[in-house]
């Protein structure tokens, strides 16, 4: 019920508030340290009324950082594969879902996403505890299991509307915080 109500609220959006969003986004998502001193960051490709990321793997990937995009596999579990600007994106539909800009080169495999020293979450919201609400599928539960499995410490951000930042989200006991969230105001850093 929550998941839709967030969904129901982005979907209300015009594509020029998703392209200002998402420029504003990038701008406060460069300004953060761990960005600054990242040599791989895993991210994502933005669909629909997300906030948009594409601005910010393009400045990513100008300042030199090895940018990793999922490439979502049967199981719901995500292989990922290197971003090399958009040209090098192919839209994929998995099932009756939503179509998905995925890299269209070579896969790197499900534990690539453990190198990254910061990875870019997508949710619905973060609440005051920096716990995040995805969409349900489970694919970025099996990447934060992974890296814990692997004992692998990336920074963990979360990019979402101003909106979106709540007083509480439901949890679950697989579920781990994130450091930080970045919206097009601003920054809000988890203890």
């Amino acid at each position: 019920m929550l998941r839709r109500e967030f969904l129901t609220v982005r979907n209300r959006l015009t594509a020029g508030d998703v392209r200002a969003a998402g420029a504003a986004l990038a701008e406060r998502a460069l300004e953060l340290p761990e960005l600054a001193q990242a040599r791989t960051v895993a991210a994502y490709v933005s669909v629909g009324t997300e906030p948009g990321t594409l601005a910010l793997l393009d400045a990513l990937r100008a300042r030199g950082v090895r940018v990793l995009l999922p490439a979502l596999l049967p199981d719901n579990d995500l292989d990922w594969g290197a971003y090399a600007g958009e040209g090098s994106l192919a839209e994929v539909r998995h099932g009756g879902r939503m179509a998905l800009l995925e890299p269209s080169g070579e896969r790197l495999g499900p534990d690539a996403v453990t190198g990254a020293d910061v990875v870019l979450l997508p949710g619905l919201a973060v609440d005051a505890r920096g716990m995040r609400l995805g969409r349900g599928g489970g694919s970025y539960d099996r990447v934060l299991a992974r890296l814990e499995r692997a004992g692998a410490r990336p920074s963990l951000v979360v990019l979402l509307y101003d909106t979106e930042v709540v007083e509480r989200v439901p949890v679950e006991a697989h579920d781990r915080p994130v450091r930080a969230v970045v919206t097009p105001s601003g920054v809000r850093r988890f203890t």
